[in-house]
């Protein structure tokens, strides 16, 4: 079982094969991977806990609902982690609370039955035969919460939710990882082949590689390798609400049209409309802070297409709906960097822009297989280079 521990000094170790930066549920992710290929592993946390920056201020959304096919396989790989996830971090009876309610995209737009319906012929075609499309009345009859206004949907049963510190626990316990808490890391030690250590507030760690996990705050772990990443940091919010009038058997339910969402919890829902409230990009930072008037201003956009929100906004009271937030790490094509980066043994593992907790499972795996050299660049549609290759590509045209 994996050791999770705030070190003494003596404690320490001087060296390892592998460093994870970062303790949320991708750093866990790839400690996990990292150990069960065989190598000596140390994952660093900065904080007094695993998972509680970005991991726990998630909606806990699983899908492989996308448009890419890349983001399809690989969320096809996290999902397959999911379903059998006891069986594979080897602890019997283990549960993450998964919850395949299915995701339900829902648009009002007069040509959403058409959009959807391309959209769907894509998913198929790139492997993710299961996603059904269902027109209007389809779709009231099989979700009656959704209002009239709804002209087509989409839905996948096997996505949902689970719970994200189970996970997180599960990948650290399940690894032979030397986990250790209130460690952050303060610089590397470098030399002529690339990384040879990390510099750390109880101490040096002798290792010709390390994984930057460090979600919000990877930009600022980089530069202390004198590299830059490309990507920004930007709030995103989210509320819970105690109410007996959500139903409990409802899917992740996503307007297309404004993003707005919601998904049941035991005793209420998780809900949230990131697009509500304008974002500029910043720093990252330990604590951010939630708008006091974001749960009314999600819930308006929750009732649109779902008008039981309405009747939920009508009997609420103070102490039952609260707000919390956490910073997403957007690239430029909002799909992670998975791999190394500029310095040799210096590798990436984050930019997901808000699917972390989805991606996290397949992507660590990923990052892993770079580190033992079995993942070719070219065969990595997540490497560092495309940007620079997609810059080029553009400057060839003219």
């Amino acid at each position: 079982m994996g050791r999770i521990a705030t070190p003494e000094r003596t404690e320490f170790p001087a060296t390892a094969d592998l460093v994870v930066i970062g303790g949320g549920i991708v750093g866990c992710a790839t400690a996990f991977w990292a150990s069960r290929a065989g190598l000596d592993t140390i994952l660093l946390e900065k904080r007094e806990a695993l998972g509680v920056l970005t991991t726990s201020n998630s909606a806990e959304g699983v899908r492989c609902q996308y448009d890419e096919p890349e983001n399809i396989t690989m969320m096809k790989g996290s999902l397959d982690v999911l379903e059998h996830f006891a069986e594979v971090i080897g602890i019997p009876g283990y549960d993450i609370a998964f919850h395949q309610q299915g995701y339900l995209f829902i648009t009002s737009a007069e040509d959403g039955p058409q959009a959807l319906q391309d959209r769907v012929r894509r998913q198929h075609a790139w492997g993710l035969p299961d996603v059904e499309f269902l027109d209007g009345d389809r779709a009231r009859r099989r979700f009656p919460y959704l209002g009239p206004l709804v002209t087509a949907a989409t839905f996948r049963q096997r996505d949902g939710w689970v719970s994200t510190h189970e996970v997180t626990y599960g990948f650290a316990q399940g690894s032979t990882a030397r986990i250790f808490l209130e460690t952050e890391v303060t610089g590397f030690r470098l030399d002529g082949q690339g990384v040879a250590g990390v510099e750390t507030s109880r101490g040096p760690v002798h290792t010709r590689a390390a994984v930057i996990a460090a979600g919000p705050f990877s930009g600022r772990v980089a530069r202390m390798a004198g590299v830059t990443l490309p990507v920004v940091i930007e709030r995103r919010q989210k509320a819970v609400v105690h109410s007996p009038l959500i139903p409990q058997d409802g899917a992740m339910t996503i307007d297309v049209d404004t993003g707005a969402y919601w998904h049941p919890e035991p005793g209420g829902a998780v809900f949230g409309w990131g697009e509500a409230v304008p974002e500029k990009p910043g720093e990252p930072v330990d604590h951010v802070p939630a708008d006091w008037d974001y749960p009314a201003v999600a819930m308006e956009g929750c009732c649109r297409l779902s008008p039981f929100w309405e009747k939920v906004a009508e009997t609420l009271k103070r102490e039952d709906v609260y707000a919390s937030a956490g910073q997403y790490t957007i690239t430029p094509d909002a799909k992670p960097i998975l791999g190394p980066l500029e310095v040799p043994g210096l590798y990436f593992n984050g930019g997901y822009s808000g699917h972390g907790i989805q991606g996290a499972p397949e992507g660590g795996r990923i990052v892993v297989e770079t580190v033992l050299g079995r993942l070719r660049p070219e065969d990595n549609p997540f490497r560092r280079e495309r940007f620079a290759e997609e810059v080029k590509k553009e400057q060839m045209m003219f």
